[in-house]
């Protein structure tokens, strides 16, 4: 199995290399899709070029990632110029290892937990219990899904940002498998440091952190400890405040908090991407502007939090998953690279594909909308025979896709974790019929 990952490993990185070097980059990179203000590496060279004429690139609209990521990026433009396209590939392979090496971590934890709770279980739940072979695949099929998910390959030869991104992220849900609370806390708010909305996975890895604790010294047997989940916080604070007075001092001032978190949460760039900010609000009038900002933003970081941390508090995973999914669709510019980042994760839960309903129809979604997004875009901007509501059109039904996606995945685990406690068999009007998950 490991022979053919690192083989998958291989293909992924010649891929990568290729189209790197093809005439296609240049294309992949301008594509609105791939490329926001956020995450473009057109912007992250102006701002290494300001930066080094002794202009702070933060004064203008110009430049919006943190200046520890200006600092890195200007030393590989003017050092390592030739090296940057390598270093975009090892980091996304990187991060499919790193996904690999989660996948097996929960694997693990799921098979530990069947055991523990399989007494439990309805006499008639055998059928839905994880056979060994349910257990092996999954960590291969997160790593193909991320190696070979054109979503991330595209994200890569465009030289996103994204790609580091997608790295911090890994090693967090790695980390937070693991109980490793400072490592996680520094890598969550390096995460948040550079694009804010993974804050909301500070919840699913302090239930992680907690319950490990607990399983180390109390055998699972007594409820979470408050104290654990203060100090995950406090670690993460720490961390995050520690990389923003490192941040100001390396910009020389905390401009650099308006044209990052400002731009965030402003929304003042209305270029059209995949997201649902800048159509609404090209049409909104300014006087309502603050009113749907708020709401909007509310809408992408904290309105699912509680109701699915109470729902999801046993499964800190799946919690944390779904936050990421929620944040790449509801976020102020989002792309394709944070798309493909959470559709890596989702064959950690192949063993509740077979309870979902709407696969077929989301599949199609996502393929006619990522065909249909360029020749709309080509429409509009080239041809001038279609205007904006086109285009958005497309980027709503991807945004309804994923929503359905990610509810049916959630409403599949309940239907599954309910059957396992009570069985697949139900009386209706008084005779015994049985409950078939398809």
């Amino acid at each position: 199995m490991e022979n053919l990952v690192y083989l998958e490993y291989a293909v992924a990185g010649f891929i990568r290399y290729w189209l790197l070097n093809s005439d296609y980059k240049q294309i992949i990179g301008d594509r609105v899709e791939i490329s926001t203000p956020l995450n473009s590496w057109k912007k992250v060279t102006e701002g290494a070029y300001l930066y080094n004429e002794g202009i702070n690139p933060y004064l203008g609209d110009m430049f919006h990632e943190t200046p520890l990521g200006l600092i890195i990026f200007e030393k590989m433009i003017n050092h390592i110029p030739q090296w940057i396209g390598i270093i975009f590939i090892a980091c996304d392979l990187l991060t499919a290892h790193v996904l690999y090496h989660t996948a097996q971590s929960f694997m693990t934890e799921l098979s530990s937990r069947q055991i523990r709770e399989k007494d439990k279980y309805a006499k008639d739940a055998d059928a839905l219990l994880l056979k060994q072979s349910d257990l092996l695949l999954p960590p291969v099929y997160v790593a193909s899904a991320y190696l070979f998910n054109p979503y991330i390959i595209f994200s890569c030869v465009g030289q996103t940002t994204t790609v580091f991104a997608n790295l911090c992220l890994a090693f967090t849900f790695l980390l937070m498998i693991k109980g490793q609370r400072v490592a996680c806390c520094c890598m969550l708010a390096l995460a948040t440091l550079q694009s804010l909305y993974p804050a909301t996975l500070l919840v699913p890895a302090s239930i992680y952190i907690a319950q490990s604790e607990r399983s180390m010294t109390l055998q699972g047997k007594q409820p979470l400890r408050a104290s654990s989940f203060v100090l995950t916080v406090l670690t993460f604070l720490a961390a995050l405040v520690l990389l923003l007075y490192v941040s100001s001092e390396l910009a020389g001032g905390w401009e650099f908090l308006h044209a990052t978190y400002g731009f965030i949460l402003n929304v003042p760039d209305l270029r059209p991407n995949i997201g649902l900010f800048w159509y609404f609000f090209t049409e909104m009038f300014e006087n309502f502007r603050l009113l749907f900002i708020c709401a909007f933003q509310i809408n992408a970081a904290l309105l699912y939090l509680v109701p699915l941390t109470l729902r999801l508090h046993g499964e800190p995973m799946l919690l944390a998953a779904s936050l990421t999914a929620l944040m790449a669709i509801f976020k102020s510019y989002p792309s394709l690279g944070d798309v493909g980042f959470y559709l890596a994760l989702l064959p950690m839960w192949k063993h509740l594909f077979n309870y979902m309903q709407q696969g077929f129809v989301v599949g199609c979604f996502f393929l006619i909308t990522s065909v249909m997004g360029p020749i709309v875009w080509h429409l509009w901007i080239y041809s001038r025979s279609a205007n904006a509501n086109f285009y958005f059109g497309v980027t709503l039904a991807f945004a309804t896709a994923q929503i359905f996606l990610v509810t049916d995945i959630l409403f599949a685990y309940i239907k599954r974790e309910f059957s396992l406690y009570h069985g697949l068999r139900r009386e209706i009007n008084g005779k015994t019929t049985k409950l078939v998950l398809e």
